[in-house]
């Protein structure tokens, strides 16, 4: 991730938060693999409309596509002025490395790197599904104040 602008960072976060939320809507069946196709396919038509031609990428696999096709509205409403097609496309290179390698360096099998957005998400504060939530402790009536 060495080389990311400020704006790269944060459509980085923000795509991986879409990927999440269309597996957590589980309307789609969304898995690494699945992921990897998408954004390949997204990155490769978004290149190509970059150089002036209009073409549409297809990801390999129907679910791939069929996620493409839930996403690509959604991506292109993140893009705003600050935003160029390049930002996005190094992006979606990003999350298609990521995806890919995943499963070679990360637990969870078909679904690390799934697994690993829903940690991040997790840690800075985003929704999460109830098992993955930390337990709560009892409250009790003691309390320590400190000054």
């Amino acid at each position: 991730m060495k080389g990311l602008t400020q704006r790269q960072y944060e459509l980085f976060f923000l795509v991986q938060k879409l990927f999440y939320q269309q597996d957590q809507a589980a309307r789609l069946p969304v898995n690494d693999k699945i992921i990897a196709d998408t954004a390949h396919a997204l990155a490769a038509t978004y290149s190509t409309a970059s150089k002036g031609i209009i073409y549409e990428h297809r990801p390999s696999s129907l679910p791939a596509e069929q996620l493409a096709k839930e996403l690509r509205p959604l991506i292109e409403s993140l893009q705003r002025p600050a935003a160029t097609a390049q930002d996005l496309i190094v992006v979606l290179q990003l999350v298609e490395r990521a995806a890919t390698q995943a499963d070679s360096s990360l637990e969870g099998g078909k679904k690390a790197y799934l697994a690993l957005i829903g940690r991040l998400n997790a840690a800075f504060g985003e929704e999460q599904p109830e098992s993955a939530k930390p337990l709560q402790q009892p409250q009790s009536s003691q309390r320590v104040i400190i000054p």
